[in-house]
This record gives structure tokens, sequence and C-alpha cells, in this order.
């Protein structure tokens, strides 16, 4: 299982979300998601969001916050433990990403970008200041198959 983090850094009611366009064999391809990647050797996750934080944007996070973990499993994907985080505070300025697109979006307005089915359900729940949170989605292809939120079958 890989250990990944995935963060969406706001800015009053905007978002900034990542177009993933430019990675070949990306499985996130056209997609719209939040800033983040893989850990590296001996990584703690807020390590790694910072990193990734600098890397993708060129934005030095300072205020951030850990809001859960979501653990993917897919019939077709490796697996993968995400810590999921909000950020509301940086330092710098948005440089170019080489994974994509980055672009300040309305958080009523991301619900209609094409994102992955399940990734709606942790939006909603960052959304509305949710406690910390395990979700498990369960993927077949492309397609959501199973969601559990803290124990609780939710689809």
């Amino acid at each position: 299982m890989l250990n990944t983090t995935l963060c969406y850094v706001t800015r009053g009611d905007e978002v900034l979300m990542l177009h993933r366009v430019k990675k070949k064999n990306d499985l996130n391809q056209d997609k719209w998601i939040g800033i983040g990647g893989k850990f590296e050797r001996e990584e703690t996750p807020d390590e790694c969001l910072l990193r990734e934080a600098k890397e993708e944007t060129g934005l030095t996070l300072t205020s951030w916050r850990c809001r859960g973990v979501v653990t993917f499993l897919s019939d077709t994907y490796e697996g993968e433990y995400m810590y999921l985080f909000t950020a509301d505070g940086f330092d710098g300025e948005i440089g170019d990403c080489p994974e994509g697109d980055l672009q300040w979006v309305s958080r009523e307005f991301v619900g209609q970008l094409p994102t992955w089915e399940g990734d709606k359900i942790f939006l909603n729940l960052l959304w509305q200041d949710a406690p910390f949170f395990l979700l498990k989605l369960r993927y077949q292809g492309d397609k959501l198959v199973e969601a559990v939120l803290d124990g609780k079958v939710i689809r």
C-alpha cells in the first residue's frame, strides 16, 4: 500500500484545485484534485505535505490540519493510505505545476468538476468541518463500489 497526502488549500471561499493534464499514464488524468503525492523514504505525513505543496505550487504552507485518512482499494491500481489535509495559510506565489494546471475555484463549483466519485464524499466532510475521520473507498476500475465511513457502510 502506498502512503500519500492530499491537501485542499483554501483562500476564503475558494479552493486551489489541480487539473491533472500534464503527466503521461496518470491514473488521475483529466480529473480535478487537490495537491499532494507519495511519501519519500522515512517521510512523515506533514513532511510529505509541505514538500509536495512546495513542489507542485511554489507555496510554503503556514497553517494546515490533518482531517482524516482515506484508504483506497482497487482492482486496477495499487492500494493507498491517503492522509487528507486542508490548509488555510501560505506564503509565496503560485508557480507552474509539472502535473497539471492550478486554478482557484469556488467551493460551490468544485462539485461540478470531473473528480473521482469518492472525492465527493470526503470533500463534503471537509466542507462540513467534520471531525477527524477514516474513510474506505473501494473501486472496480473507475467505479466506486463501496464506501465505509468510520466503520459504517455508507455505500
